[in-house]
């Protein structure tokens, strides 16, 4: 890996941290194209790593607004949206996946965004934990759906309960790496590379934080969301 590839690397896993850190998801929007296009063998294992270490940091900081009851109900759902989407995967195109998500997504910004609010039910967190589970399967972008049910929540909440969810998500996803023999020794090697950005991100992302528990959670976790459909949108549409 070149040097100039090393800091696109570090400066992604730095920026990533900060947007998750303060809104509660976004690392992976931010630092999963960098790592791919910087060295292909950084995706997926050292990637997931990676950003499991930023989430854990989330879980320890915001433990307050973390509800494990919330996210066992989430991860109901999950399961068989991750199942649904590998298997819907293998007979249509991703690309097409895509697009119809992204656009689910930007219609549940506007619809958010004129004022409807959708609470954290159990109905609600089922249905959102599936297309989280689908949306991360099919298109690697898996946040939104989780993110836009907390968007009308205090900030604490929204993220300590995300990260849950998350990190959740990530063990699940390496153990599948580790078995399938996709993770080994020299993945774990890579994984430690984007961490000291990840710290230094996460670090100033207390700042970032504060300032959007000032009553900016919900109009930073609708345009987070927005930028994850467009980007989405975009690769498919390429």
């Amino acid at each position: 890996m070149t040097a100039v590839a090393v800091v696109a690397v570090l400066v992604a896993a730095a920026l990533g941290a900060f947007v998750q850190g303060s809104v509660g998801f976004g690392h992976n929007l931010i630092a999963a194209p960098v790592f791919a296009l910087a060295d292909e063998r950084l995706v997926p294992g050292p990637a997931i790593a990676s950003a499991g270490v930023l989430v854990l940091l989330m879980v320890v900081r915001d433990r307050r607004g973390l509800h494990l009851g919330e996210v066992g109900t989430a991860l109901i759902g999950r399961v068989p949206g991750t199942i649904l989407a590998a298997a819907t995967v293998a007979v249509l195109p991703a690309d097409d996946l895509a697009v119809v998500f992204a656009v689910l997504v930007l219609v549940a910004v506007g619809i958010t965004a004129s004022g409807v609010a959708v609470r954290p039910t159990r109905t609600t967190l089922v249905g959102a934990g599936a297309l989280s589970g689908f949306m991360g399967t099919a298109t690697s972008i898996g946040g939104p759906p989780m993110a836009m049910l907390y968007a009308g929540e205090q900030g604490r909440r929204l993220r300590g309960t995300l990260a849950g969810f998350f990190l959740t998500g990530i063990l699940m996803s390496l153990l599948a790496l580790v078995v399938t023999g996709s993770f080994g020794v020299e993945e774990l090697r890579l994984s430690l590379l984007p961490v000291p950005a990840i710290l230094v991100g996460f670090t100033l992302s207390s700042w970032g934080a504060r300032r959007l528990d000032a009553g900016r959670t919900r109009p930073a976790v609708l345009a987070v969301a927005a930028l994850s459909a467009v980007s989405v949108l975009g690769d498919a549409l390429r």
